[in-house]
């Protein structure tokens, strides 16, 4: 399978680094083709200008400045994220990275009444992130940046899309035997992809 991981965290020594390289180690060990984007390391430009804006909705054009991107989403069979979970949702840079990439044309074409999806060729999303949160407080605030994933991003690409949720809560508090064994639970998790 091809897969897409996006990584967005702006310390290259993070935690979230060695999950990302722990997840794509073992996608390569299982026989996947694996590309692997960091948005931070690459200086990804989250924020639409305004001329992006003004172009948003004329398909092709809005695809200036974003190819390289545009095209691994089309090569793509599947999409991992790997991510802390800041303020109960993804960091800014990732929903950025939603923002200029998965635009009309790209990600999905607005129809009569409903958006068609474009991403038919990802069949299954995995994210990989941590919480600070301990669980029973995601559930009650509704777990957000998993409603978005599963039911908003997750339309946009083939019927039946799988969805992995391999997630950490309360990090903060995690002794480091704890953190240990999520990145060995991350490596069994991709391992069976």
């Amino acid at each position: 399978m091809r897969v897409l991981m996006i990584h967005c965290h702006p310390r290259a020594d993070s935690y979230s680094a060695a999950l990302r390289d722990t997840a794509a180690a073992a996608l390569k060990a299982a026989g996947h083709a694996v590309d692997i984007r960091d948005l931070y390391a690459e200086g990804f430009a989250a924020a639409l200008s305004a001329e992006e804006r003004a172009r948003y909705h004329t398909e092709g054009d809005n695809e200036a400045g974003i190819e390289d991107h545009v095209a691994a989403l089309r090569w793509a069979e599947a999409l991992v994220l790997v991510y802390p979970t800041w303020w109960y949702g993804m960091p800014a840079l990732l929903k950025g990275w939603f923002d200029r990439v998965w635009s009309p044309g790209v990600a999905f074409r607005l129809g009569a009444g409903a958006i068609e999806p474009l991403l038919t060729n990802i069949k299954r999303i995995g994210v990989v992130t941590t919480y600070g949160s301990p669980s029973w407080l995601l559930w009650y605030i509704g777990w957000p940046d998993r409603k978005l994933i599963g039911r908003g991003i997750r339309r946009l690409c083939a019927k039946g899309c799988g969805l992995d949720w391999v997630y950490l809560n309360a990090m903060d508090q995690r002794k480091p035997a704890e953190l240990d064994a999520f990145v060995v639970k991350v490596r069994n998790h991709f391992s069976r992809w």
